[in-house]
């Protein structure tokens, strides 16, 4: 897809702002961002929809949201990912902390589709017997659909998001936790933000 560094910056921004908060900024916050008038924005947002790249939900505030098998990259180093902030492993948090960048050239070769992966840093000991500590990073794929046994970043109701494996039961959705000291939590609905593909640990 032929895009412009501005249209792909609006992408990016778009794209991490659901991620950290659950729903798209509003163009005066992507003129504010990338130091264009607002107008400017509206017609890059237009000309992105038209490409296929951005969906965009009628008479919705902040309902911006990347198409489907649209892969964003972040930087032209394959190992360079957005660090979004930290996820909780124990009970669920309200938000995360600002966006930064973590490079795990140092400690990885090869991450597949790079244009969708990015990095959250682990609060809490839920996720401990699988593997996954405090303080941990984990890498994980976007994605918005996930398979029984996934262990997933989701976005519940409430705004608050949690790193948990995913459970499709019969009438709702437990998010199981692999440590006895913590309860399964069960809801109706939760929005998939991403599957773990690996964690990184610092010592």
């Amino acid at each position: 897809m032929n895009l412009t560094p501005k249209q792909l910056r609006i992408l990016q921004l778009i794209r991490d702002s659901r991620i950290r908060r659950g729903y798209s900024p509003t163009m005066q916050e992507l003129a504010d961002e990338i130091g264009v008038s607002k107008v400017t924005v509206f017609e890059h947002v237009e000309a992105l929809i038209k490409k296929g790249a951005l969906i965009r939900e009628a008479n919705k505030a902040r309902s911006l949201s990347i198409a489907e098998g649209i892969a964003v990259p972040d930087e032209s180093r394959p190992l360079k990912f957005p660090l979004v902030g930290k996820i909780a492993a124990g009970y669920p948090i309200e938000k995360v902390a600002d966006a930064d960048e973590i490079d795990l050239v140092e400690f990885l070769s090869t991450v597949d589709k790079a244009g969708s992966t990015f990095a959250l840093q682990v609060d809490g000991e839920s996720m401990r017997d699988e593997g996954i500590l405090d303080g941990d990073l984990v890498l994980l794929e976007r994605a918005q659909v996930a398979h029984n046994g996934d262990r997933v970043v989701a976005l519940l109701e409430d705004g608050s998001t949690t790193l948990k494996t995913f459970y499709k039961e019969a009438d709702h959705i437990r998010l199981q936790p692999a440590n006895p000291d913590f309860e399964p939590i069960r809801v109706k609905f939760c929005q998939i933000q991403g599957i773990v593909k690996g964690v990184v640990r610092r010592y």
